[in-house]
């Protein structure tokens, strides 16, 4: 009886909802899905591209690799420790530099936006925008990131040495065939932050859309919660 009850609420809900958002016209919804995701967007890449935009956020900073972490006593034991922490700190000034190539990729995701998709972001779950952007952009993004990490982590020499390590651990089941290049495991980690701190924006968004500053954000939102 209870399962029915709960269904029977989200039926109507979703009726609701769904009806709301039809007094929305096509150009309002497209539009005001636009300005959200161009203002979440450049929020998180502001955010992250700049001095500590990674390295200063325990939400978002990337470790060292696991295959390191398992020494990194060891190493500190030795005395190391000056090294771990300079490509800790390199890894995150790298993601750091970045991201800021983020900006026109997202842009042009927006362009490329179907009515249909901005209409299934709006109804959808409270990052489905971000969802969105990560299946759109991933690839994009990767490609514009690598080459910025792989300039960053050429002036340490630990981290030609990592390679060396993590090439041979992979071939033997040691460290992961993703984290075997440390270039390739900066840019994944870097993506995964940067997705995380979009997410975060859509959420604020959705949670207030009128304190999203502007009017067409709020009608295409806003909708969703009367």
């Amino acid at each position: 009886m209870i399962r029915r009850i709960v269904a029977l609420v989200l039926a109507a809900w979703t009726c609701t909802a769904l009806a709301q958002l039809g007094q929305i016209t096509n150009r309002d919804a497209v539009a005001g899905l636009k300005a959200a995701l161009e203002k979440g967007t450049g929020a998180a890449v502001g955010v992250l591209g700049r001095t500590d935009g990674y390295f200063g956020n325990p939400a978002v900073r990337i470790p060292l690799p696991e295959s390191i972490r398992r020494y990194e006593g060891l190493m500190r034991s030795f005395g190391l420790g000056k090294y771990v922490d300079e490509l800790e700190l390199t890894m995150n000034r790298a993601a750091e530099a970045a991201v800021p190539q983020a900006k026109t990729i997202f842009v042009n995701a927006v362009k490329n936006m179907s009515v249909q998709d901005a209409k299934g972001i709006l109804t959808g779950g409270p990052t489905s925008a971000t969802d969105y952007f990560r299946r759109k952009t991933s690839d994009s993004l990767r490609a514009k990131f690598l080459p910025i990490v792989k300039r960053e982590t050429a002036k340490l020499k630990l981290a030609q040495k990592y390679d060396e390590f993590a090439g041979k651990g992979a071939r033997f089941g040691l460290v992961s065939k993703e984290d075997a290049s440390l270039d390739g495991y900066v840019t994944r980690k870097a993506l995964d932050g940067l997705f995380y701190m979009v997410g975060q924006e859509e959420r604020k968004i959705r949670q207030d859309p009128v304190g999203a500053g502007s009017a067409i954000i709020e009608k295409a939102f806003g909708a969703l919660k009367r």
